[in-house]
């Protein structure tokens, strides 16, 4: 069994459908804290449907009682839009821990320095230039402004425009169905 952990999800329709996947994948979900929403919230679970209540879910106060539960023998992947290795560069072996960051700042960075030899990435085309609907974000005079979203899910920067990722659902499907395929999942 997998493990997929979010640290500090922020958007609940991502953790729902992250969610959804580890279930019909048979992997269990981690959430560390802070969280960016309630686990009761409607959209969280609207996008779990009825899957929510077979999630294998633990919730941990901080990255640290998630490390303390989790062991020392634990074999994390982080996963981030900063490393060299791929994500099909990997190695997967059943129980490995596959970590997400926050939708609009990712794993933080103190921790991917400490960690760089665990650190891997999802190959993407270079940012879009723009997007055709981006009158629609508004405008911010400040220059810390909160990133707004586009319509995958996507944090944006109000200022440019640009893609900054793939939306964290999407990023979670993809590594786990690769960690999968590499250990004989039924049907792959």
């Amino acid at each position: 069994m997998f493990n997929v952990v979010l640290v500090a999800p922020e958007i609940p329709a991502n953790t729902g459908n992250i969610g959804r996947t580890c279930v019909v994948t048979g992997s269990r979900l981690h959430l560390v804290g802070p969280l960016g929403f309630s686990l009761d919230e409607k959209s969280l679970h609207r996008a779990g449907l009825g899957y929510w209540e077979s999630l294998d879910v633990t919730v941990h106060e901080s990255w640290g009682a998630f490390l303390e539960a989790a062991g020392p023998e634990t074999r994390l992947h982080l996963l981030t839009k900063k490393a060299r290795r791929t994500y099909a560069e990997a190695r997967y072996v059943d129980g490995d821990y596959l970590v997400f960051g926050c939708e609009s700042a990712g794993l933080p960075e103190e921790l991917l320095a400490a960690r760089a030899d665990l650190c891997e990435r999802i190959p993407m085309l270079p940012d879009a230039a723009s997007l055709e609907n981006a009158s629609t974000w508004g405008s911010s005079s400040s220059h810390d402004a909160l990133l707004a979203q586009d319509v995958c899910g996507n944090f944006v920067n109000p200022e440019d425009y640009r893609i900054s990722a793939l939306n964290l659902s999407n990023a979670a499907a993809i590594v786990l169905y690769e960690a999968l395929r590499q250990t004989g999942f039924k049907g792959m």
